[in-house]
């Protein structure tokens, strides 16, 4: 009843009943994942390493298994992923061609990892940069879906994007619960992130830094100046 396609990463379904955007699809349908009400009441703790912003090492603190070999730490990735309900997705998307079409995808070791290197690059990136590869992720995606992996554009986005992992090196401490995945902890070398200039409870914690809370005004009143020029604007047109 349904056009499939499966890869190491993903298995899709199309046609059949999904063609009706508003029916359901059979549990029987799904071949990576369990639904997270059948997934074990019970959770996986595991943790992930990156090196450059590339998995090196997948541990299940649950049961000692490690897997440091990239395919065999992805295979894992999708079967421990797959047995606590992770990874499953029902979405109408538009094709490069002009058509809506609608598609059920379980994606259960790439959900992972990717939910895994995003609470890294937290720690690890600064914030301008993070900015700016989060629209090059969206636009990386775009030319993958409609075939452009060849392209010119492609290239810079690639090298670009390497060049954003110099710093991604850490690992993430992550539990699995019934499709859920829930970011434990995380720790890196390269952290950014310094405790004590965040803390509320540390007097004096940015001095280190030439930080100091009330430097706060001056810059709320900065940023004020264009919004208060638009609601001027705004009251005199409205009057």
């Amino acid at each position: 009843n349904y056009s499939i396609d499966e890869n190491l990463f993903h298995t899709s379904y199309e046609s059949g009943v999904l063609e009706d955007a508003n029916e359901t699809y059979e549990e029987s349908m799904f071949k990576m994942t369990v639904s997270p009400q059948a997934a074990p009441e019970t959770s996986t703790t595991i943790d992930l390493e990156f090196v450059k912003g590339v998995p090196v090492k997948l541990t299940n603190k649950t049961d000692g298994t490690v897997k440091t070999d990239p395919l065999e730490l992805f295979m894992y990735a999708n079967e421990i992923a797959g047995a606590n309900g992770i990874g499953r997705i029902d979405i109408v998307e538009n094709r490069f061609v002009g058509i809506k079409s609608r598609g059920v995808y379980e994606t259960p070791g790439g959900t992972l990892l990717r939910d895994a290197h995003m609470d890294l690059e937290g720690i690890c990136m600064d914030r301008e940069v993070k900015r700016i590869t989060e629209g090059m992720g969206i636009e990386f995606a775009r030319l993958c879906y409609n075939g452009f992996w060849f392209a010119p554009e492609m290239d810079l986005i690639r090298y670009s994007v390497d060049y954003s992992q110099r710093d991604v090196t850490g690992t993430v401490t992550l539990e699995l619960y019934k499709g859920n995945i829930i970011a434990r902890g995380r720790t890196s070398p390269y952290a950014l992130y310094n405790p004590d200039l965040a803390s509320m409870d540390i007097e004096g914690g940015g001095d280190n830094f030439d930080y100091n809370p009330s430097d706060a005004a001056g810059f709320i009143r900065i940023n004020a100046v264009r919004l208060k020029t638009y609601a001027a604007l705004r009251a005199k047109t409205q009057e």
